[in-house]
């Protein structure tokens, strides 16, 4: 007897339940149009988006550490992992200058800014000092030193993912040195917190279409659709270098491991939905490491190669970063020499490093590059005041996929990663404990109602009892109910 086929509103209905992907998808429209009809309402909503992000913020330095740690002990290897950072920096270093040399040739190329003919004196540049709040980026000694933790506690209180990195290896490397016979406990108990994290990323999760919905409405009753029109043709070049970049990385991770890009791309599409609804690439900093590693990199790899990359490898800021300064300069009339060009890169590679988390860094970067130039004014930044929050979107695809990308080609470089296991799980085909661990964060995870619905219209056949392992029932309710109760216990999904 053929199974009847579900109605286009019940399968549309049991997506909007079982896909985070789906849901988040509404929510961004719906933001749009709330954005759109009503921006004074959509002012207001600011706390959904910021909520969330606090949420997912509070347990990234834990987990960081958890993961960190259990890389390395497992691994029972301390110089491996040195080298996995020292290759991870290489790779980190050649590619944030790749990202400026594009956005450069494709500034002077297109000339965005040209004709603008703006008089830096009439541009209000309190504006930009509000969106600094009065900062400034820290020297590179400042940099390192501030790398260094001050106390243990105080790493995670300030969320700070370079000291939290350092206290790992330092607590790694003592389990390595001590021996499992003389601290046995310690390693069991932090896979043991690492599982509670990843049960509550499972929790706060859920709420990530709300918080996309509430940060694209302000997005949008803020700055409205009419800035696009205005800064049309920068927009366009950064979008287009950012597509550039993002098809030579594709070409890197194929050639050095085999593995397609692309596939990757829908394997984290939710992850890179939300990304793009927040505007924040922390917010599915949890989830993308734990798709890294059950697509095949090490625990190791992803524990220190990921984290890392959030503060020296930022591939989407350092595109802007470049395309921006010779906007400012060719919309203030100033002609950069090739020499000048030069110390744009030089300047930027240094301060493109550590703005992670740094308020209004970007307009900080830009503002040392034209004062270490000499020849654009400081205030002219104000230019891309109100284009700058459009970009999010470029910067936060790119920085996400620069990272996995690094992730995967260090991995491959150090003999961390496990190929066959990386192209089954990016080919869709489920690994083994593959589904318990997307039930454990949310994803895909079926719904019980429809599960017991298709138990229940399931043909009776002839010794179900005997081919279900179970006992005819003695409640006094009809046999047909008995084989429809245990494929539905069968269907649904095991609770972890």
């Amino acid at each position: 007897m053929p199974q009847s086929v579900p109605s286009l509103p019940r399968r549309v209905a049991r997506m909007l339940r079982t896909s985070l992907f789906a849901q988040v998808a509404c929510a961004l429209v719906l933001g749009i149009l709330v954005g759109k009809l009503w921006p004074d309402v959509a002012t207001d909503l600011q706390p959904l988006g910021d909520g969330f992000t606090r949420l997912i913020k509070t347990i990234i330095s834990p987990l960081v550490f958890c993961v960190v740690v259990v890389g390395i002990a497992k691994a029972g290897d301390l110089k491996a992992f040195g080298r996995i950072g020292l290759k991870a920096l290489i790779w980190f270093e050649v590619a944030s200058t790749l990202a400026l040399l594009i956005g450069l040739l494709a500034a002077n190329i297109v000339q965005p800014g040209s004709g603008m003919n703006v008089d830096p004196a009439t541009l209000d540049t309190s504006a930009v000092d509000a969106k600094t709040g009065g900062g400034s980026l820290p020297s590179t000694t400042e940099f390192v030193v501030n790398a260094l933790p001050t106390s243990f506690i105080g790493a995670f209180a300030e969320n700070s993912l370079l000291q939290v990195l350092i206290l790992a290896c330092l607590v790694g490397a003592a389990l390595l040195h001590l021996g499992h016979t003389k601290v046995p406990q310690v390693l069991p108990a932090i896979e043991q917190a690492q599982e509670i994290i990843f049960a509550i990323v499972g929790f706060v999760m859920r709420l990530a279409p709300i918080a996309v919905f509430g940060a694209m409405a302000v997005l949008i009753g803020q700055y409205g659709l009419g800035v696009i029109e205005t800064y049309a043709k920068l927009i366009i070049l950064c979008y287009a270098a950012a597509a550039l970049f993002i098809a030579l990385l594709a070409v890197a991770l194929k050639v050095v491991t085999g593995l397609s890009l692309w596939k990757f791309l829908r394997y984290i599409r939710e992850e890179m939905l939300l990304a793009l609804g927040t505007a924040s690439t922390e917010s599915v900093m949890p989830r993308v490491m734990q798709k890294l590693r059950k697509a095949g990199a090490r625990d190791d790899a992803v524990g220190l190669v990921l984290p890392t990359g959030y503060s020296f490898n930022l591939d989407g800021a350092s595109l802007y970063l470049s395309i921006g300064t010779l906007f400012i300069s060719q919309a203030v009339g100033v002609d950069l020499s090739l020499g000048q060009q030069i110390t744009v890169v030089l300047v930027l590679m240094l301060t493109s490093k550590g703005m992670a988390g740094i308020p209004g860094s970007a307009f900080l970067a830009l503002s040392a590059t034209a004062s270490s130039l000499g020849a654009i004014p400081a205030g002219a930044v104000a230019l891309l005041l109100g284009v700058d929050r459009i970009m999010d979107s470029m910067r936060v695809v790119t920085n996400l996929l620069g990272n996995c990308v690094a992730v995967f080609a260090v991995s491959r470089w150090e003999g961390a990663l496990d190929i066959e296991r990386a192209k089954k799980v990016l080919n869709g085909e489920h690994t083994s404990g593959q589904e318990e661990d997307e039930e454990s964060l949310g994803l895909g995870v079926p719904d019980a109602s429809d599960a017991s619905d298709e138990a229940k219209k399931a043909p009776v056949r002839p010794g179900a009892h005997a081919a279900a392992g179970t006992a005819p029932t003695s409640q006094g309710l009809p046999d047909s109910a008995v084989p429809a109760q245990s494929a539905a216990k069968e269907s649904a999904p095991e609770a972890h």
